[in-house]
């Protein structure tokens, strides 16, 4: 954190304790506010508090969105419309089944129809959890895979947050080359090698991530230029996470 957020950081918690002390009716209170007021201004507080925790680094945009769909069209790949569709693209193995191993599990709650993803995706997805399990000694998690138009109309009236089912940011899980992975629970430790990993892997044109802040999960497009980047490593991609970390902490 810079010398400028952090005094920022402390100027707004001091100002919340002091309107909460207001709330309290102590002698730091200057003159009496209604309550409904001061619920008001601790809620906008709250709110501009959050911002500034919420500090990722790769923010969900609309410009992400745009390059995921046209990464799409660049495959020529088809927005998967229902189950029929997703069954066939299952049937040619032109989607693949994503399985859990030592270093990675799924989602109790995700559909067993749902847990599959393009071969390259299922690539990245092995060699991430795999090179974060040797760091870590923990699994990876999948949160979400392939979706139909059908199923994401069904999401975006749960959540208005999520990508539309149509248009030209269009959710990317339609085409099958995206997946979710649990960013909840995780220690900041965790979070960095992976955005590290990711920073490095983004510069390639490799992936296209975002952090989610409403479900906390890594939101994660993979192009099909991962399977010949990952046919010229010796290694799986484990130094990429390493290297970002130095790059990025010179940055700082």
């Amino acid at each position: 954190m810079t010398h400028g957020r952090w005094v920022s950081t402390i100027r707004w918690t001091l100002a919340f304790a002091l309107i909460l002390t207001g709330a309290s009716g102590t002698s730091f209170a200057l003159h009496r506010v209604a309550p409904h007021h001061r619920l008001a201004r601790a809620h906008r507080v709250l709110k501009h508090m959050r911002g500034i925790l919420w500090n990722p680094l790769f923010r969900p945009s609309h410009d992400s969105l745009l390059r995921q769909n046209e990464e799409i069209d660049r495959l020529a790949l088809p927005r998967i419309v229902d189950d029929e569709q997703l069954e066939e693209l299952k049937a040619s193995h032109e989607l693949v089944p994503i399985e859990e191993s030592e270093s990675l599990r799924i989602q109790s709650a995700l559909e067993p129809s749902r847990r599959y993803c393009r071969p390259w995706t299922r690539d990245f997805v092995e060699d991430l959890s795999e090179v974060y399990y040797d760091r870590f000694h923990e699994q990876i998690q999948v949160n979400s895979a392939v979706r139909t138009v059908k199923v994401q109309k069904q999401l975006r009236r749960k959540n208005r947050n999520a990508a539309p089912a149509e248009g030209e940011d269009a959710s990317s899980h339609l085409a099958g080359i995206t997946v979710d992975l649990q960013r909840r629970g995780l220690t900041k430790d965790e979070i960095h090698f992976i955005e590290y990993y990711l920073f490095y892997l983004r510069a390639l044109g490799l992936v296209e991530p975002e952090e989610e802040r409403r479900h906390w999960c890594f939101h994660i497009m993979v192009s099909d230029r991962y399977q010949e980047w990952r046919q010229t490593q010796t290694l799986l991609p484990l130094h990429p996470a390493a290297d970002t970390n130095v790059a990025m902490g010179a940055s700082k």
